[in-house]
């Protein structure tokens, strides 16, 4: 059994969801039945959530055109796949009933002026639950037998809206009841990624990479032999191909290779979704939906290959945040609090790093929350500021962070020396720097205008464009 994830560009029109239809009728042919989770429609979740936060601002009635678009968006799929008239106006008609209900959410949201973690969720998830339809019509139409199923019934989460963790033992409970039979009658079960339920029935979803961490929940709970995660790259690649022209697909990467270069911006798979298949020692391909022959990139548990750098990954639009004072020496607590104030702002870190004489600490953050988070520090340090244990509080806006991933780094002498050769010769000034104990990431922060130069440098110096 293959579990088969496509995500938002793979089924993002009529053409898109009939060629991952095919995909799905030549898997079957060749391995046996395949489980499909399709993410929403490209685009149509970020016009969900757009348009529910206009609401909360009281903008007029942008749901409504965003509603209209969305309508003609997934009207043209049904159009172009569906296998008789009367089934294509059922389809339609329960989208129209969805968009209907997203409507009144947002004049609800509208009223109140507010949008709760709860509400977003429920707005998110109405993209996943339009396509599911148009999937399994698809797949009726090249001979199949596929049934659309709404994964709130079967997914179940505890209730941190926005990125709720499954209960697994009681998905798994459930998964099993409701796809066994089906699969056993040669049916084609056609999954919702990304949204799950409370035990109470409340929508939830998954958060970031939220389909493809359904897809691995799935997996695990049906013993399944293989994941594909089809989307509209070769797999993973070394670099950026926009950035670095030479970028090449890996052939293999370790699942702690690929959660590095996700959490570093890199298209792979997000964190979250490994954890399932490592539990179940399930391997996992990336694939191209748009170039199927291409056999991607296989993620298992340790990749042997003599590479030392795997991967070069960038984030930029960041801001270095630095806390400095001679009197943070030797003074416990510090480090406690300055974080804790980043957290109660709901800031995510992306990168630490503290002088060994303890007399500053600097971390990474999104630029546009230095401000909040600037004002949060001063009010929490206020009274070591004004005793001169902390000399001062300051930011850096504009640099990005570069993450030089690969597990076969650890032990290797001389790895940073090439790093920071290749862009010394380049004339790239670092301005900070971390690495982990377990050795698989160099993390770099430079000026923003200098990350392409910097990851193009650092690739041609460990030939990550040969094979």
């Amino acid at each position: 059994m293959i579990v088969m994830k496509f995500g938002g560009t793979s089924v993002g029109d009529a053409e898109c969801i009939a060629n991952a239809a095919r995909l799905v009728r030549q898997t079957m042919e060749q391995h046996g039945p395949v489980v499909v989770v399709v993410s929403a429609m490209s685009g149509v979740t970020n016009a969900l959530i757009d348009a529910a936060f206009a609401a909360a601002r009281g903008e007029g009635q942008t749901w409504q055109t965003v509603r209209d678009r969305l309508l003609e968006k997934h009207r043209a799929a049904v159009l172009g796949v569906a296998s008789d008239v009367g089934r294509g106006i059922a389809i339609l008609e329960h989208i129209e009933t969805l968009l209907d209900n997203f409507v009144n959410l947002c004049q609800s949201i509208s009223v109140l002026g507010e949008l709760t973690p709860r509400g977003l969720d429920v707005v998110s998830s109405f993209g996943e639950r339009m396509v599911v339809d148009i999937v399994a019509e698809a797949l009726r139409k090249e001979g199949l037998r596929a049934e659309a199923i709404e994964t709130t019934s079967i997914l179940i989460t505890d209730s941190s809206f926005g990125n709720a963790s499954p209960l697994m033992d009681l998905t798994r409970q459930k998964t099993k009841a409701r796809l066994l039979p089906l699969l056993e009658e040669g049916v084609t079960p056609v999954l919702t990624g990304f949204i799950g339920a409370t035990q109470e029935g409340i929508i939830t979803t998954l958060g970031r990479g939220g389909s493809d961490y359904s897809a691995a929940i799935f997996a695990r709970c049906l013993d399944a032999d293989a994941l594909w995660i089809w989307t509209d790259v070769d797999g993973v690649m070394t670099a950026d191909p926009r950035v670095v022209p030479d970028a090449r697909t890996l052939e293999t990467i370790s699942y702690a290779e690929a959660s590095e270069l996700s959490y570093f911006g890199a298209k792979v798979l997000h964190p979250k979704t490994v954890r399932p298949a490592v539990e179940g020692g399930i391997p996992v391909r990336i694939l191209n939906s748009f170039n199927p022959s291409h056999p991607g990139t296989l993620l298992t548990e340790e990749v042997h290959n003599g590479m030392t750098v795997k991967g070069i990954a960038s984030i930029d639009d960041l801001s270095i945040v630095t806390v400095a004072g001679r009197g943070m020496m030797g003074v416990p607590g510090v480090a406690a609090k300055v974080f804790g104030a980043v957290a109660r702002t709901g800031t995510s870190i992306f990168m630490i790093s503290q002088s060994s004489s303890e007399q500053n600490i600097c971390f990474v953050i999104q630029e546009r929350n230095t401000e909040r988070v600037l004002a949060m520090l001063n009010d929490e340090l206020a009274l070591d500021i004004s005793r001169r244990d902390i000399d001062q509080v300051t930011a850096q806006k504009g640099v990005g962070v570069i993450a030089v991933v690969g597990a076969g780094m650890k032990g290797t002498p001389g790895i940073s020396a090439k790093v920071f050769g290749a862009l010394g010769r380049n004339g790239i000034n670092v301005i900070a720097i971390a690495q982990g104990s377990s050795e698989y990431n160099i993390s770099l922060v430079v000026d923003a205008k200098d990350i392409r130069d910097a990851v193009r440098a650092i690739h041609a110096e460990f030939e990550l464009g040969k094979k």
